[in-house]
């Protein structure tokens, strides 16, 4: 079994000259890591200032030395480092070519995020997390050429940090992408949750996925009625993951008499202010 092992630098480590231009060559310095199958890039000390696109750069010039990486997470950090909105990320449009052998990949953070023309044989999993998913980015996963996707997972977030779409762009994207391998769809953390899961439900993919993720958004007992009328349909479906949502305690209870495995935890209150309610996806800023 391969080796996971994160690198990161701290505001000390910035202060002393650290950052993007150093983290690649310290990589490949450090004795450990051609055992590391699994690489996690944390801060680069300067997140919110600087994007991580000498990283990239660093990682497809020297592409060689990185061959024995199948497992990618670049930005793997907290709201203390930098908060999900300010990461600013990077250009991968030459970087698929570069790491032919990866089989994961995660991303955190959308600003300044280019996935360019995806065109990859062996990745498996692609993982967006972020406060607001831009229409760009999700185009690009729609026009991607990924055989051998089995899990995705995408942080659809709010209008206020980026998501510039509305539900017919998540309809256009399970309509016209083509993942004939796809097991596992994550749709999650939106503020239109209830109208998502509309649309997820009546995608093609429904009918070849083991695990359906719906989490971390404003889903109502609305949302609920829907998955409870047609999961049945799927016998396909195993699993069901709606944790962090806005149902009621006996919308709770009825997905969780189906006969399948269900995640309702992290139930949340709606909150009322100056007569209008509010409900918050989990990540946002």
């Amino acid at each position: 079994m391969g080796k996971s092992k994160k690198y990161q630098y701290d505001y000390d480590d910035y202060d002393e000259g650290k950052g993007p231009a150093t983290m690649v060559e310290e990589i490949l310095a450090d004795p450990e890591f051609p055992q590391v199958t699994q690489l996690i890039i944390g801060s680069w000390g300067s997140a919110c200032e600087d994007d991580c696109q000498e990283i990239l750069d660093g990682i497809r010039a020297n592409k060689d030395k990185f061959a024995h990486v199948e497992s990618l997470f670049v930005g793997d950090m907290d709201y203390e480092e930098c908060e999900v909105s300010w990461i600013l990320q990077g250009n991968y449009s030459d970087f698929w070519e570069a790491m032919p052998q990866l089989k994961e990949l995660t991303i955190k953070g959308s600003m300044d995020l280019v996935l360019g023309d995806i065109v990859h044989q062996n990745l498996e999993a692609l993982t967006i997390i972020c406060g607001g998913l831009p229409v760009s980015v999700i185009q690009s996963i729609k026009k991607a050429k990924l055989p051998s996707l089995k899990k995705l997972v995408l942080y659809i977030g709010i209008e206020n940090y980026g998501f510039d779409g509305n539900k017919d762009t998540i309809k256009a994207l399970l309509e016209e992408s083509d993942f004939p391998k796809l097991e596992y769809l994550g749709i999650e953390d939106s503020e239109i949750q209830d109208e998502l899961a509309e649309v997820v439900l009546e995608s093609k993919y429904m009918k070849q996925l083991h695990t359906l993720d719906m989490a971390n958004g404003t889903l109502t007992d609305k949302g609920g009625e829907l998955l409870l009328g047609k999961l049945p349909s799927y016998p396909n479906i195993k699993v069901l993951d709606v944790h962090y949502h806005y149902m009621s305690e006996e919308m709770e209870e009825k997905l969780k008499a189906l006969p399948i495995e269900v995640d309702t935890s992290e139930s949340n209150e709606p909150e009322e202010y100056r007569g209008e309610i509010w409900m918050n996806a989990m990540l946002t800023e």
